[in-house]
């Protein structure tokens, strides 16, 4: 008869809470009272598009372009609303 093969320890992964709806809008973009939704979403189509432009719009890159364009877009954003330091 083969032995049972069973782990000495079984470790159960919780998730993280998830937001709420109201705590994922305050802290996901809080330029947004000098850059409506819009625009935001208009900067970051745009310098998705250069992205791909650059690579010769290759398929299958459209994912990181976005996320690549939308984090520069919000850096872009977070630069011009903090205060200049000196």
């Amino acid at each position: 008869m083969p032995a049972d093969r069973t782990p000495a320890k079984v470790i159960i992964r919780k998730r993280a809470p998830r937001k709420t709806a109201a705590a994922a809008a305050r802290s996901a973009t809080p330029f947004t009272r000098f850059v409506g939704p819009e625009k935001r979403a208009a900067l970051i189509a745009e310098a998705a598009y250069y992205r791909a432009e650059k690579r010769g719009f290759a398929p299958g890159s459209e994912r990181e372009d976005w996320l690549a364009a939308e984090a520069e877009v919000d850096a872009k954003l977070l630069r011009a609303e903090s205060p200049p330091r000196g």
